[in-house]
């Protein structure tokens, strides 16, 4: 499988605190991959340095063939919409109805035309599993599931090869949560993406991620699949055992 993102021996200090002291993983093409461990561990740390948000102190990450350690800022901007992020409370922008935070994007970095944006607007909703009648709604309108699902939709808006979700279930109801993964899966499938993902949802863990990287005292303690998550030596690893046995 092709290598989309590279991370190597990348250290995080926060003041005199370590974060990261060496993190290597690996992620393909095509896959879901999840980064998980426990609360602290700098999960959506990672993440937040993946889409160039948050820098990192040391070693490289390496992503659609760029290296963001010395990566241009023409560059970092064209690869900035090659990926979309959903973030963990959606982040959606309150005085905007959901048409408008979805065509956002596509004002502010595409010459399209109103009626083509009106229309890739309208497909992106129904896509994610939203009414058209949904488009007027403002965020405060909204349920925990639709402000995920217009959130996903915004991040899509762009046609990104690159999904980032952080805790993307979070907040949700059981059968939300599940509906949820549910288009996660077919998104994948239609749309040919690669998904990175922090989560603490044990359910969605084992349903949607194809391996996971578990990020524990400061470096990968465990990448693979979910399957073989108990040859670990973590103690993360208890989690996966007491889920299993439920």
């Amino acid at each position: 499988m092709k290598p989309i993102i590279t991370v190597r021996d990348v250290k995080t200090i926060f003041d005199e605190r370590v974060v990261h002291d060496g993190l290597n993983l690996t992620i393909n093409q095509g896959e879901i991959y999840g980064l998980l461990g426990p609360s602290g561990c700098g999960k959506t740390t990672l993440l937040r340095e993946m889409v160039m948000l948050q820098e990192y102190h040391g070693g490289d990450i390496e992503i659609l063939g760029n290296n963001l350690s010395n990566i241009s800022y023409e560059n970092s901007q064209k690869l900035k919409r090659e990926w979309g992020v959903l973030f963990q409370a959606g982040a959606l922008f309150s005085s905007l109805t959901i048409a408008q935070n979805i065509a956002l994007p596509l004002i502010e970095y595409s010459d399209l035309s109103e009626k083509m944006i009106d229309e890739i607007v309208e497909f992106k909703i129904n896509l994610v599993g939203l009414k058209s009648g949904d488009a007027d709604l403002y965020p405060s309108q909204l349920s925990g599931g639709m402000k995920k699902k217009s959130a996903l939709a915004r991040s899509l808006a762009m046609d990104p090869k690159l999904l980032f979700l952080d805790e993307p279930t979070s907040g949700l109801d059981p059968i939300s949560a599940r509906d949820f993964d549910t288009l996660i899966l077919k998104l994948r499938s239609l749309l040919n993406l690669t998904i990175v993902m922090v989560s603490h949802d044990l359910k969605s863990i084992y349903d949607t991620l194809d391996r996971v990287a578990i990020i524990d005292h400061k470096v990968i303690a465990y990448e693979g699949s979910v399957d073989n998550i108990n040859s670990i030596k973590s103690d993360f690893k208890h989690i996966f055992i007491k889920a299993e046995n439920e």
